[in-house]
């Protein structure tokens, strides 16, 4: 591409941008980033149609690819020591999975033990459909002004009927 077809002023269009985004402490400098934009510029065709917008969206992509490469980056302790060692994770994922279904299970048995609309309306709480009120009304047949305080009363139901069934813990400044 010839760079003799853009609008005069573009280079000190592009510095003033790069250096907008070459703050300090951020590990970038101006002049990287100038000469970047300016690569991807001789690397297309003809010059942009929208050569002042398009050399704000280079920069910041520039800018920001450094960026989301480092926050998926996680550097190792020691450098010369290489990857770190491998851990029996299989185990303890298998455990915490196990964990979490009788969790699931003894919760689900609650709500199956609770009194009146409660099982329908925890059920409905739990979905992972994320209802709103205005759809669990429709759906238990109840005003949408209801929902919330028998929403309270049903898990007060549930956190009683889990309490009985494991136990409070002791100690930990439970209020009565």
């Amino acid at each position: 591409m010839d760079t003799a077809t853009l609008p005069a002023g573009y280079a000190s269009l592009l510095a003033a941008e790069a250096a907008a985004y070459a703050l300090p402490g951020t590990g970038i400098e101006a002049a990287d980033l100038e000469q970047a934009v300016w690569l991807r510029l001789l690397e297309r065709d003809g010059p942009p149609a929208d050569p002042a917008g398009w050399t704000r969206a280079a920069v910041r992509a520039e800018a920001l690819g450094p960026d989301v490469r480092t926050r998926r980056e996680r550097p190792y302790a020691d450098q010369d020591a290489g990857p770190p060692p491998r851990s029996p994770q299989g185990a303890r994922d298998i455990e915490d999975q196990v964990i979490a279904a009788d969790t699931r299970h003894a919760v689900l048995a609650a709500v199956r033990a609770l009194p009146g609309r409660c099982p329908q309306l925890v059920r409905a709480l739990l979905s992972g459909a994320d209802p709103t009120y205005h759809e669990i009304s429709r759906e238990l047949g109840i005003s949408q002004g209801s929902v919330g305080p028998l929403r309270s009363r049903c898990l007060g139901c549930l956190r009683s009927v889990l309490n009985s069934r494991v136990g409070s813990p002791v100690g930990r400044g439970n209020a009565r």
